[in-house]
């Protein structure tokens, strides 16, 4: 777990677990609610991470048990993305944060030569300088992320120090976050527990997958209606927050989001079902504020898409 020592210093101590892994990929992977890797490669590069108290410079650098890390994150810069004037549906926003509902289709933050249409630029336009700048110049405000066909509720930070709050209840498990979404299959089970670690699969670089050195990642589901004995509507819960979680979970234990380009089996194509993408919904979400300490609890209905493909599954 991440403990931050002054507002711009993050320490960690390496595990067992993490004996020979590359300095790069560990420190990714540790702060992957917070950092891209590359923004990670480039603190490195800019000798802002320490190892045992001297700056180390190479990404490729092997670590050892009982290692210590700080990272030095520079005050955030100008940035340079476009403000654009994006409709953004705000469920709640003080001088503190913000929780909005993404829409699937939407990125939340530019990835790659995509620069423009994200939840980013139209938060940027909403809030002006008024973002955390933890996450750098690509990702102000952002403190956890939805894959871009994935819609739902997320928390964004106007300051560094709501950012950091918000960013421990995600890592100390006690910010929770629940989705609906419709799998493929019929569960034996009307419930269960995923606890298989995830981990960058060891081909299709693009892709996550269940691998015995990942990290923890930990999943619940729940049977909330059977469809024809082919379809699940389901209720997750995650107590970890790896990339691609919910989709790959599901897909490992034999039931696949319907949508779902990466990780399903396309049956939706097959039933000439219209999505976008996985038909996932992060539709609940619970914390505590970072200044008043109130729960802040939030819900929202169901998908319109996925209330479409629910009743045109009812119907087959």
């Amino acid at each position: 777990m991440t403990e931050p020592t002054t507002p711009s210093r993050l320490t960690l101590l390496v595990s067992e677990e993490a004996e020979s892994e590359r300095l790069d990929r560990f420190l990714a992977s540790e702060f992957e609610d917070r950092f891209s890797r590359e923004r990670i490669k480039t603190l490195i590069q800019e000798g802002r991470v320490y190892v045992n108290g001297r700056p180390v410079m190479k990404p490729a650098h092997r670590l050892k048990e009982g290692d210590t890390l700080a990272l030095s994150v520079p005050e955030a810069r100008p940035v340079a993305l476009a403000l654009e004037s994006i409709p953004l549906e705000v469920l709640f926003e003080d001088d503190a944060l913000l929780v909005v509902n993404k829409p699937a289709g939407m990125l939340t933050h530019p990835a790659g030569r995509e620069t423009t249409g994200t939840l980013v630029n139209a938060l940027l336009a909403h809030c002006g300088e008024s973002l955390s700048g933890i996450n750098g110049e690509l990702r102000p405000g952002i403190v956890h992320r939805l894959d871009r066909d994935t819609s739902g509720l997320l928390m964004v930070a106007k300051t560094d120090q709501a950012h950091r709050f918000l960013s421990a209840q995600l890592q100390e498990r006690s910010a929770k976050r629940e989705y609906r979404a419709i799998v493929q299959g019929d569960p034996p089970q009307e419930s269960g527990t995923v606890n298989a670690p995830i981990g960058r699969h060891p081909k299709q670089r693009e892709k996550m997958a269940v691998v015995p050195a990942g990290r923890e990642a930990v999943t619940h589901w729940e049977v909330i209606e059977r469809i024809h004995g082919r379809f699940c509507y389901v209720h997750l819960r995650l107590e970890t927050g790896r990339t691609h979680q919910i989709r790959v979970h599901m897909a490992h234990i034999g039931f696949p989001i319907v949508g779902d380009p990466q990780y399903g089996r396309g049956i939706e194509k097959t039933l000439k079902l219209k999505t976008r993408g996985q038909l996932l919904q992060a539709y609940r979400l619970r914390f505590v504020h970072p200044v008043t300490k109130a729960p802040m609890n939030f819900e929202i209905p169901v998908a319109p898409e996925i209330e479409a493909a629910l009743r045109r599954l009812r119907d087959l």
